[in-house]
């Protein structure tokens, strides 16, 4: 069964700063490329940013310069430092494999005040 667990979110004002976890059991993160995603109320999830190996990483033009993807592989975790927080990056956050998704853990809850 795989298993991912987010944490990390909250509330913060903007142009504040959050780092996001998610622990991924070791069938699914040893292998694979892995993103995080978000869903925003009424709007499809949408990959935010994706590391391949340990340092090949993508980001969406919304979130370049801000946002930096990075993972552990000793503890399975991959992380997503935010730094320059905006309103519009409120969302839902969760991670999974890239390109192809598998089962979705809960998400951890991002919202951002202006």
């Amino acid at each position: 069964q795989v298993q991912l667990v987010e944490s990390g979110g909250g509330l913060v004002q903007a142009g504040g700063s959050l780092r996001l976890s998610c622990a991924a059991s070791g069938s699914v993160f040893s292998s694979n490329a892995m993103g995080w995603y978000r869903q925003a109320p009424g709007k499809a999830r949408n990959l935010v940013a994706s590391i391949i190996g340990d340092s090949t990483t993508y980001y969406v033009p919304s979130v370049e310069g801000r946002f930096t993807i990075s993972r552990d592989n000793a503890r399975n975790t991959v992380y997503l430092q935010m730094n320059g927080l905006k309103p519009e990056d409120t969302a839902v956050y969760y991670c999974n494999t890239y390109p192809v998704p598998t089962n979705w853990g809960q998400g951890t809850q991002v919202t951002v005040s202006s």
